[in-house]
């Protein structure tokens, strides 16, 4: 791994526990084993995680509609798609039951990988703007 791809990964680590840190409750340690425990918890109130979260997925999506396009109509149909499936998962789940077992909750977990492998398809049928 280059330095510069190592750097890249530290950062989407920390700025994700930073992410995190909002989010849950105070239950994220600072180190393994015996820590403080910390988080501000905004998992607590529904409408603001769904304001918070939703203007940062909603920042996000701009900022990779703007600095790709696509190369057919896969790059553009295979991407909004993804996005129209992905917003209806997400904003279903504050009202979703809690998964019948464990089992249940590992097959979902498992299949969500899909959802990884369709944002692949879709983006390698985009291209960076200002590029042929």
């Amino acid at each position: 791994m280059t330095g510069g791809v190592a750097l890249l990964v530290g950062g989407v680590v920390v700025s994700h526990w930073v992410l995190d840190f909002v989010t849950h409750a105070p239950d994220m340690p600072l180190w393994p084993g015996s820590s403080p425990r910390l988080g501000l918890g905004l998992w607590r109130s529904v409408p603001a995680t769904l304001l918070v979260e939703g203007a940062l997925f909603v920042a996000g999506i701009a900022l990779y509609a703007r600095a790709t396009r696509p190369s057919d109509r896969i790059g553009s149909i295979g991407l909004w798609a993804f996005l129209l499936v992905s917003t209806i998962l997400w904003v279903t789940v504050p009202w979703s039951p809690p998964p019948p077992s464990p089992r249940a909750l590992a097959w979902f977990s498992c299949g969500s990988w899909l959802l990884v492998a369709w944002a692949a398809w879709a983006d390698r049928h985009r291209v960076a703007r200002g590029t042929a």
